[in-house]
């Protein structure tokens, strides 16, 4: 079975049985993160440019790098000037009720939690936490030290905790 890498440089020559195996194998991870990051919106139009620009970019693929840490800088930067474009949604800014459904846990909206967080801090916990990325990875493909990495992390999980409790941590 070739490599992701690999079918890249294929894609980059022609080959579109290439790219059908890199869109099955790749299909559902980056529909997740675009939902996450858009809040479900317009990810349909999203995902189709991210595989577009995979094909326009394909003979620039640097092949020491990762597929996936290159397809998610696509995705990534293709969210972020959407988010520029579209206005958030206005659910995002509520509190979060964690006793409304009877526990913490049954209450909790990870979406909306996520959302509450600043965009620098929202996207480390989503690559690293939600695509399982290493720190490594996240640093690479938001082009920022690996430190910078695990002090937001650290920001995000004790925002996130605040939130949780009903804290307000602004």
């Amino acid at each position: 079975m070739p490599t992701d890498e690999a079918l890249v440089e294929r894609v980059a020559r022609g080959d579109e049985l290439a790219l059908a195996e890199l869109l099955r194998r790749w299909e559902r991870p980056l529909a997740h993160f675009l939902h996450r990051r858009t809040g479900g919106r317009d990810v349909e139009d999203l995902y189709q440019e991210v595989w577009l620009r995979v094909v326009r970019a394909a003979e620039r693929f640097d092949s020491h790098r990762r597929f996936s840490t290159w397809l998610f800088q696509i995705a990534l930067n293709l969210s972020r000037d959407w988010q520029r474009r579209v206005p958030d949604e206005p659910s995002a800014a509520e509190p979060v009720d964690a006793g409304a459904t009877g526990g913490v846990e049954a209450g909790i909206d990870i979406a909306r939690l996520l959302a509450r967080l600043p965009e620098p801090q929202r996207a480390v916990v989503e690559l690293r936490y939600l695509h399982d990325l290493s720190e490594d990875e996240v640093a690479l493909l938001l082009d920022i030290p690996k430190g910078t990495v695990k002090s937001r992390l650290h920001h995000a999980i004790a925002r996130l905790n605040a939130l949780v409790r009903g804290e307000d941590a602004a």
